[in-house]
């Protein structure tokens, strides 16, 4: 019976002075294309957005300096868009509105239509869906700059289509990019229930 005791009481000791081990933080995934490359042969360079610039519905330039450290997300639309634009730009006030008194976290919604989508255009667009000043920008400018940054560093597209009804043809997908501008999660833009995931996501980031 001693020596039951002792054993339990060694047992209680030897368990009581395990170091706890330190819960696994969840971590979103990094998408596109990574290589190794560096400083060092291990380290893993990501895909990230490129520089860009463009004018808001404010006349103001906004650029890759201007989300320098902030998580945002990123979309395509188009003013006189009927079909899925309304239905996304209803649920990114939601975003909006979940962020309002964060200014780490901004929109950036890029129009696919620069020589109809003016300044003009835009700041009557924006007002439409309460968009506030310096946390969701409507980007208008080289038709070509912003189709190249929806294909190769946003990864979705955004093009101009004769063929179909409206003229152009664009992503539903809301991107949600990191403070180091690497791609962390893709969503369906007119889905509520994919926008309250990203909703998550974007705190979950906040806490990486």
């Amino acid at each position: 019976m001693k020596t039951y005791l002792n054993i339990l009481i060694l047992g209680v000791i030897f368990f009581g002075c395990t170091p706890k081990q330190e819960t696994k933080k969840l971590l979103l995934p990094i998408i596109g294309e990574k290589k190794l490359g560096g400083v060092e042969a291990e380290d893993t360079i990501y895909h990230t957005v490129q520089p860009f610039a463009f004018v808001n519905q404010y006349n103001d330039i906004i650029s890759d300096k201007t989300i320098n450290n902030k998580i945002y997300v990123a979309d395509f639309f188009f003013a006189t868009c009927q079909s899925i634009c309304p239905k996304m730009s209803s649920q990114l006030v939601h975003v909006q509105n979940a962020f309002k008194e964060d200014n780490n976290v901004l929109i950036l919604s890029h129009t696919v239509n620069p020589s109809n989508d003016t300044v003009e255009v835009l700041n009557g667009y924006a007002q439409t869906y309460g968009a506030i000043k310096n946390k969701w920008h409507f980007l208008t400018g080289n038709k070509k700059a912003i189709y190249d940054l929806a294909r190769y560093s946003y990864l979705v597209n955004a093009l101009e289509e004769d063929g179909s009804e409206e003229g152009f043809l664009h992503s539903e997908l809301f991107i949600l990019i990191d403070a180091q501008k690497r791609i962390r999660g893709m969503y369906d833009g007119t889905d509520s229930v994919a926008v309250v995931k990203l909703i998550s996501d974007i705190t979950l980031l906040k806490q990486e």
